[in-house]
């Protein structure tokens, strides 16, 4: 398949059909999350894997309850993926310091998109989850200092074929600021 087809395919999941996902289709996904670019190469991620109704349950019970109830779909997900990221790299420190940018989310976000086309390549739904208990999740997975969760990604297939293309996007044209090149001499 294209990058550009794969791409057009990806979307967020909802809805899960409750098929297992094999272990090596999980690891496939985290290898190509291992292997995504990031600031000065610092690989700062880490992946903690609940899988299995019985993690599951006890995982979303924790995470997805209260003001969290919006992402308790994620419960019926055949599994979910902790990203979480070494926060103390000097390139992040910097980073922050300096530029004020948080470099250690863009890595995340890099690593974790690499993750999301991967599944969606083997057929597999993903969805990006930011709305969750921080602390409960943390608990969970026994985060040790140093540590931070930069997401949750719902894995599974999807329940209907209507799950397998993408939501409405805005045409490129409306998309670009600004184009600037430079003009040639003839």
């Amino acid at each position: 398949m294209k990058f550009i087809d794969l791409a057009r395919l990806r979307r967020s999941v909802r809805r899960y059909s409750g098929k297992p996902i094999s272990r090596a289709d999980i690891e496939k996904c985290l290898e190509a999350c291992r292997l995504a670019p990031s600031a000065q190469n610092s690989q700062p991620w880490r992946f903690a894997v609940i899988a299995g109704p019985e993690q599951l349950e006890k995982f979303s019970k924790a995470v997805f309850a209260g003001v969290y109830a919006a992402t308790s779909f994620a419960a019926k997900a055949s599994a979910i993926v902790v990203l979480l990221s070494r926060r103390n790299f000097v390139t992040h420190i910097l980073g922050r310091q300096v530029q004020g940018i948080d470099f250690w989310m863009l890595d995340m976000g890099i690593g974790g998109e690499h993750l999301v086309l991967q599944a969606r390549e083997l057929g597999i739904g993903t969805c990006w989850i930011g709305w969750f208990n921080q602390k409960a999740a943390a608990k969970f997975v026994g985060l040790r200092p140093g540590w931070k969760i930069a997401g949750l990604i719902a894995m599974g297939y999807p329940a209907d074929k209507a799950a397998q293309g993408n939501e409405h996007r805005k045409p490129l044209k409306e998309l670009i600021y600004k184009w600037m090149e430079q003009k040639g001499d003839g």
